[in-house]
């Protein structure tokens, strides 16, 4: 792929050595996360000047600094006063309008303490822990019938047809979503992390009568979604693009406060402190967290973690003798396959950072695929070892915005996995169909996954591994 370099940038931030701009470019990660420049851009410096051309209907935007180190990843995860989530939210790229910007400002993701501190305490205390043992009896149960389905067939697209409906369910649990609402949620998460891949972008997995009558009035609403001027949908980012999703979003929390459940989402609904609970406009923002961030993430994880072993039949092997080391497989997958390339802040002073001078309001954009196998941190960083210790990945960030979800994400994939890996006797890569990633350089993963096993003997005993 040839990549497209401006002349744009100050001459003290034109590096010699390797060209940083695939790093910005989408189809880069079609072939993958590129480990190889990034390492030999991370031996030079730890942070880089990146362009940001005009591409796949893109405009220009001011550029921004990639930082590649493990150090100054979690420096700058941990610094939310000097680097900021809220002053330009946590994409690369600038939102178009000011009124887009301050739409996502309102966001948790997007928020800086104290007004951050405040939405993740109401949120942590819903996640009681009656809540969440529930959660993880469904969740092995589910994925135990979810490899059930397909056990006897002998294919499947293990990232569509298998690994994507436990995250749904779940999220589905969590947030009170009736379970045949679900797919609302794949196509609602597909539409934004995916939207300049073909496939995603247009997705209507939904059947409207099969739904419960809040999903059909959202339906009606996406319906009355209309491009602009220039012929294109609006932002599914902004609120005019997945007008659909917040009306959803606004019907359910109506419906959860006048019908209260034990689900998380009820119980967040029903909390209040000193500075009051949660508005109705907060609830529907932080839905689309939930919907997006907690779907998409780990439908790329589970495929991303059986991927890496199946590229590695010795630790595969190891593996499969020992279902005790499950756990640390599984951090193992999380290092070596983050499903989340980066995430942006935006500099609120002058500031020095790894010998660049960043000044204030420019992005500061960190790398989790480059903390990841930064070989000051973990020794052989390219080589996938099931029993690495210590394993202080960035996966799940660090500092005030770590990921709430970590220890339910990992229990999903111990669950599926764990049935998956022992269940499917033989399991392999299918040779006659290439596995496809997404289109995006946000997220990192596998839109389909095909593989197949041999088909168990059916007067077998039935039973997962043990780590679950």
């Amino acid at each position: 792929m040839e990549a497209v370099r401006s002349d744009t940038r100050p001459a003290s931030r034109l590096d010699p050595g390797p060209d940083p701009s695939p790093l910005f470019d989408p189809r880069t990660y079609l072939e993958g996360v590129p480990h190889d420049l990034i390492a030999e851009l991370r031996s030079r410096a730890p942070v880089h000047w990146v362009d940001e051309p005009s591409l796949m209907g893109w405009e220009a935007g001011p550029g921004f600094w990639a930082v590649l180190s493990h150090e100054l990843v979690n420096r700058v995860l941990r610094d939310p006063a000097t680097f900021s989530s809220h002053l330009g939210g946590t994409q690369i790229r600038d939102p178009q309008t000011a009124a887009m910007l301050e739409f996502v400002q309102r966001m948790m993701l997007n928020q800086d303490p104290p007004q951050h501190t405040r939405l993740r305490r109401l949120l942590m205390r819903s996640f009681t822990p009656s809540a969440v043992a529930e959660l993880e009896a469904t969740i092995a149960s589910r994925a135990r019938d979810l490899v059930g389905a397909v056990a006897d067939r002998g294919h499947a697209d293990f990232a569509k047809d298998v690994s994507a409906e436990l995250p749904l369910l779940t999220l589905a649990d969590i947030m009170g979503v009736p379970s045949e609402d679900r797919m609302l949620l794949f196509d609602w998460s597909n539409r934004v992390i995916g939207y300049q891949d073909a496939e995603y972008a247009v997705s209507d997995a939904f059947d409207p009568a099969t739904g419960t009558a809040m999903a059909r009035r959202a339906c009606e609403v996406r319906a009355q979604i209309r491009p602009g001027a220039d012929g294109r949908l609006p932002d599914p980012r902004s609120r005019e693009g997945l007008a659909d999703m917040y009306a959803y979003a606004h019907d359910l929390a109506e419906f959860k406060r006048a019908n209260p459940g034990n689900d998380v989402v009820s119980i967040l609904l029903a909390a209040d402190d000193a500075e009051g609970g949660i508005t109705n406009e907060e609830f529907e923002t932080m839905f689309f967290l939930f919907a997006v961030a907690g779907n998409e993430t780990l439908r790329n994880g589970i495929p991303g973690g059986l991927w890496a072993l199946l590229q590695h039949p010795s630790q595969f092997s190891k593996l499969l003798a020992d279902a005790s080391l499950l756990p640390r497989a599984i951090e193992e997958m999380l290092r070596f396959m983050p499903p989340v390339v980066h995430f942006r802040r935006t500099a609120t002073r002058d500031v020095e950072l790894g010998g660049r001078d960043v000044q204030a309001g420019e992005k500061v954009v960190v790398f989790h695929v480059g903390a990841n196998r930064d070989p000051a941190v973990f020794a052989e960083p390219d080589r996938f070892d099931i029993e690495r210790i210590p394993n202080d990945h960035l996966t799940f960030g660090a500092g005030p915005h770590f990921c709430l979800g970590a220890h339910l994400a990992r229990r999903q994939m111990s669950a599926m996995l764990s049935e998956s890996l022992w269940r499917l006797p033989n399991l392999r890569l299918d040779p006659a169909r290439p596995p496809e990633r997404l289109l995006s350089n946000f997220q990192h993963g596998f839109k389909h996954l095909p593989v197949i096993w041999d088909v168990p003997d059916p007067a077998a005993p039935i039973g997962g591994g043990t780590a679950t």
